[in-house]
């Protein structure tokens, strides 16, 4: 991540953190409601906004193409090594993203909660 602390490992952010505790991954998800696709239903969304964001010139605070998947990988194999894929690069997604300021820890958690109560209803 393109940070004044390049050399530093990141931060973990406490939302995040709490996703990879829950261990809600796609495999045993699927597996536990039936499912047979192996294939999260939400990996079609991931993809169009990773395009969206290669494809973004509106904001400085938006990584380029290069700098997203430097951060999925450096995150990906140190954050957050404990998820499979696709898990791993949405998770990565979100830390950039909350890093740099284009979401906040705050409308995640809202946006997490209004989810889960869809979900749950």
């Amino acid at each position: 991540m393109s940070t004044p602390h390049d050399s530093m490992p990141p931060a973990p952010i406490t939302s995040l953190q709490r996703i990879v505790e829950r261990d809600q991954v796609w495999p045993k998800m699927a597996e536990k409601y039936g499912v047979q696709n192996p294939v999260p239903p939400w990996k079609t969304s991931l993809d169009g906004l990773c395009d969206a964001l290669d494809h973004a010139s509106c904001s400085t605070d938006v990584p380029t193409f290069k700098e997203r998947r430097d951060e999925e990988d450096a995150l990906s194999s140190t954050l957050y090594s404990s998820l499979p894929y696709p898990e791993n690069q949405l998770v990565s997604l979100a830390h950039s993203l909350l890093v740099r300021g284009v979401i906040d820890e705050a409308e995640l958690e809202q946006r997490l909660t209004t989810i889960r109560n869809r979900l749950q209803s």
